[in-house]
């Protein structure tokens, strides 16, 4: 049994392999245990790995540094590569309530922790270190730990206070989140109100009544209302087309027009009457709606078309077709020329039979090819994520120059590659079920290697004199925060709480707290606030972590 023994206990690199494969395993298996309805999923594997810590478990350091930070990266890169495409469209419009929040929770945080530092007699030295694990923010230890060495004070204590502080930094998001669902979430707060973004496309039909309109363009009246809007259907008497902006408007047609449901009225005032026809009801047939025409939802797959135009292709012009509208990610998009494609985009176009069939041929239209993910973006955007975490920051007032690091690196490049990729004609799509995959390998890489090193010292550590007040003190900068943030943002921002709990796992730096709230919920409002939240949150925790050091020790 020599062997067996050996290939758990002897280091080298199949034993850390076998390790962190069987940390991993057992903690996802123990994480779909529900405990009065509550499961912890993937953050299970991070208290598994402190049990294999604590009882001798343990791997050569720079493997478990390297597994630890890939992980890391890859999970924090791939975040930012899903919600890259819509997060700029987010930022402007829940982006600086979501940030002010995040920053208040901040400045809450750093408040209790100064406060807890003079009433309990805990030196700032230590309390920085307890506010980074309490945070889950290791980027601000490193900050605090190189101020008070230039200071020419002694560093281990802000390391072991930290070590000490994190796991319960952990799960105290996540109690809070719990605790948040069920004593202060009503049934509206769960569910996603992003569906009222500007992107959420509506279909009327309206009929020509306004005088001022009869006998112009359709691209003259476009440009005599303030929104945008496509008209897939153009009815004059009995006779069906499909329109281009060149086509005239006459008196009593009726025109089928997709725009934002927030344009309504203003379409409604342009041509002037909105029928009662429900064009939005799930059941429609639209291949019989005319005789001539049909409809059909095509993928694009083509990489040719990655990064293009939609009005470059002048598919109007040359097949006598519309696309009414495009969805992305499960978001629909209206089918404006100045939108850019991108690989996976699913185009809903109208047409007679023949000249569909031919733009599907254009455009691709097979899902088998796009099952592969591009591995040449995905390795790209981690070489990109380390150059730009690397880059010091220097900000007056502050001697130590600042750097994004391993996480807020890959959060800035993900973002700017899902959203500006294609513009380079680089291909960023991934399926879904892949994006969850790689996340998920990320994320568990990051929690067993962080559990397995945190759990050797960790009783240790809790039975010293100050390791229950580090634990408690640190588990209150974590919880109150949280809780108290969570519940204004529902109330105040009107937040839902899919948004509410990214908004705070982003300014607490915690991704698994933001592994449990996609899985209570299902859907990306957490993942969005998160990314949207997270640069700034972790940029002024950093700043704050040097300020403290230089104005109390």
């Amino acid at each position: 049994m020599n062997w067996f023994e050996s290939l758990f206990l002897e280091q080298s690199p199949l034993q850390a392999v076998c390790v962190i494969s069987v940390i991993i395993a057992v903690g996802l298996g123990l994480g779909k245990i529900k405990v009065w309805g509550i499961s912890l999923g993937v953050t299970f594997v991070f208290f598994t790995g402190i049990m294999a810590g604590h009882i001798g478990l343990a791997i050569d350091s720079n493997m478990l540094k390297y597994a630890e930070d890939f992980g890391l990266m890859l999970f924090i890169y791939e975040l930012g590569l899903k919600v890259g495409p819509g997060f700029f469209s987010s930022f402007r419009t829940g982006g600086l309530q979501l940030n002010i929040m995040g920053l208040g929770l901040v400045l809450l945080g750093t408040g209790l922790a100064v406060a807890l530092s003079y009433g309990l007699g805990i030196r700032m030295a230590d309390m920085v270190g307890i506010i980074s694990g309490a945070t889950t923010n290791t980027p601000s230890l490193g900050a605090a730990q190189q101020a008070l060495n230039q200071l020419g004070v002694e560093a281990d204590g802000a390391a072991l206070s930290c070590a000490v502080t994190y796991p319960l930094g952990v799960v105290g998001v996540i109690l809070a989140f719990v605790v948040v669902r069920k004593f202060f979430a009503r049934k509206e707060d769960m569910v996603s109100r992003s569906q009222a973004d500007v992107d959420h496309t509506y279909v009327a039909e309206f009929k020509v009544t306004n005088p001022a309109v009869a006998g112009l363009t359709i691209g003259q009246a476009h440009k005599l209302v303030g929104a945008d809007f496509v008209i897939s259907r153009k009815w004059h008497g009995d006779q069906v087309s499909i329109p281009g902006p060149e086509d005239k408007l006459e008196a009593d047609d009726r025109v089928l027009a997709i725009t934002n449901d927030g344009d309504l009225q203003k379409l409604t005032v342009l041509f002037g009457e909105m029928t009662d026809t429900d064009w939005n009801r799930p059941n429609i047939d639209w291949d019989n709606v005319d005789k001539n025409l049909i409809s059909r939802t095509i993928t694009v797959s083509k990489p040719a078309l990655n990064g293009r135009r939609l009005g470059s292709l002048k598919l109007r012009n040359h097949y006598g077709i519309n696309i009414s509208r495009v969805t992305r990610s499960g978001v629909r998009l209206l089918a404006t020329p100045s939108l850019i494609l991108q690989l996976g985009d699913r185009l809903t176009i109208v047409g007679e039979t023949d000249a569909v069939n031919r733009v599907e041929g254009l455009v691709g239209n097979s899902v088998s090819d796009l099952k592969d993910p591009n591995l040449a973006a995905i390795f790209i955007g981690l070489v990109l994520s380390l150059i730009v975490g690397s880059i010091p920051i220097s900000i007056p007032g502050i001697s130590v120059p600042i750097k994004l690091g391993l996480a807020g690196g890959p959060i800035v490049v993900g973002i700017l590659i899902g959203r500006f990729g294609p513009r380079f004609h680089m291909v960023t799509y991934t399926t879904r079920s892949a994006n969850l995959m790689l996340r998920g390998i990320g994320l568990s890489l990051f929690l067993a290697c962080l559990g397995l090193e945190s759990g050797a010292k960790f009783l240790d550590t809790i039975m010293r004199a100050d390791g229950l007040l580090w634990i408690g003190t640190g588990f209150m900068i974590t919880i109150i925060p949280s809780l108290l943030m969570t519940v204004v943002s529902m109330r105040w921002w009107k937040f839902d709480f899919a948004t509410a709990a990214g908004m705070v796992s982003g300014a607490m730096a915690n991704p698994m707290s933001l592994s449990y709230a996609n899985d209570t919920l299902h859907n990306d409002d957490a993942s969005v606030a998160y990314a949207t939240t997270y640069p700034l949150a972790m940029f002024a925790r950093v700043v704050i972590a040097q300020l403290l050091v230089i104005c109390f020790v």
